[in-house]
């Protein structure tokens, strides 16, 4: 706990740390309380209040169906951490598990695995999430599932570089003279060590993986409607544009406070995890 929060206040030391740590603890408190927070239900729907601007009952507006436009983006924040967070975790550790796994196999099968990740980044991420997308179907499992794919590599290719950096440690060696097998090996010394660089780049990853899927959502391709997502929100707001700008103003600050917030946050923890950045202060 106590190394926990001296993290806390280093990054909260560095350029943008402070907001961060506000906009992303926001958006946790707002996501999971959603039910308790939401002065509506998302979904219901009251033409004789469609598109009306910020008032005492509706303090965001309203949408064409005349749902409320706050409990909307408020229930999307659900969506948009539910998918990112997802697709984090498990990306992350299959590309893990398939980057220490080619860091320490024989040169052919550490070819293929590197042969797979070449495939997959050959194609912009947004480009590949959309065409994976069109190609298996729209929903929000498959957005999930899809996405990971695009960034299995991002988190392989570092834990990659990262165990062969130590795979020759005095203290690896150590272990395997001592008789230690390989699974204690990967579990007890080369995943901690390697873990440091990897989850800031999640951090880093998180507003790209949200961006993408309110993308998605926006073009008909990920969440579909009834469900409330960013996204959707923000093609609502662009159709009815001229007659209501409130939606697209909220959704679109609802993305932009998400992906600054959580950009920042990962540039704040590479700053305070690098020995180098650290030492030159």
């Amino acid at each position: 706990m106590k190394a926990f929060l001296s993290t806390l206040h280093d990054v909260s030391k560095r350029p943008g740390g402070t907001f961060s740590l506000i906009a992303v603890a926001l958006i946790l408190i707002v996501a999971i309380a959603a039910p308790l927070i939401a002065p509506y239900a998302p979904n219901a729907i009251a033409p004789a209040n469609r598109l009306m601007a910020p008032s005492f009952d509706h303090l965001f507006g309203t949408d064409h169906l005349g749902r409320d436009l706050l409990s909307r983006l408020i229930f999307g924040s659900r969506v948009a951490l539910g998918v990112s967070l997802s697709v984090i975790a498990i990306s992350l550790s299959v590309g893990i598990t398939l980057g220490v796994t080619a860091a320490l196999s024989p040169r052919p099968l550490d070819l293929v695995i590197l042969g797979i990740f070449d495939v997959v980044t050959s194609f912009p991420s947004v480009v590949l999430a959309l065409a994976l997308v069109a190609v298996f179907g729209p929903g929000l499992s498959n957005i999930v599932l899809l996405v990971s794919i695009v960034f299995i590599p991002h988190f392989g290719r570092v834990a990659r570089a990262q165990t062969i950096a130590i795979r020759n440690s005095p203290f690896i060696e150590a272990e395997k003279v001592l008789g230690a097998e390989r699974w204690r090996i990967v579990l007890h010394h080369v995943t901690p060590n390697i873990i440091g660089p990897i989850f800031v780049l999640a951090c880093m990853d998180i507003p790209v993986v949200i961006t993408i899927e309110a993308g998605l959502s926006f073009l008909g391709l990920g969440v579909r409607p009834p469900l409330a997502s960013w996204g959707n929100l923000l093609n609502d707001g662009y159709t009815y544009l001229d007659q209501s700008v409130w939606p697209a103003i909220f959704s679109g600050l609802a993305l932009i406070v998400a992906t600054l917030g959580f950009s920042l946050l990962g540039e704040a923890l590479r700053d305070t995890f690098d020995p180098k950045l650290r030492r030159s202060q």
